[in-house]
């Protein structure tokens, strides 16, 4: 099988990184890519992703904002938030918003497999 990602960040080394993890994983392929949760929300309505990486605070609608507009009108849609240490109190109004799971930055590609195994309901 094999799954579609969209990842969101406002930063381009980010998103750059996030798609190296991802480059690594067998059965994962890049769709898009969004820099702000205005796009976000466009980029999911037209690509459909099986899951996307989501920054918290971008410029124009942030994470939070974006992954609560997405899972509203899709349900099943699979978001991990990505944050920064000591953003652990927008994590959980992120998860409220409808967020699957988080990672805390600076990541390790080990730990994002791990994360998105257990969002995707991949036995490792």
């Amino acid at each position: 099988m094999s799954y579609k990602i969209l990842i969101v960040d406002d930063a381009a080394f980010m998103r750059n990184m996030i798609k190296d993890v991802f480059g690594a994983i067998p059965g994962f392929s890049v769709i898009g890519e969004a820099s702000n949760g205005v796009e976000a929300v466009e980029k999911y309505k037209a690509l459909q992703p099986d899951l996307v990486t989501m920054d918290i605070v971008m410029p124009l609608k942030s994470g939070i904002e974006a992954a609560r507009e997405i899972t509203s009108a899709h349900r099943e849609a699979k978001i991990i938030m990505c944050s920064a240490l000591g953003q652990e109190s927008l994590v959980m109004e992120a998860i409220e918003a409808g967020a699957k799971d988080f990672i805390v930055k600076p990541f390790k590609a080990e730990k994002v497999q791990e994360v998105v195994n257990r969002v995707m309901g991949i036995k490792a």
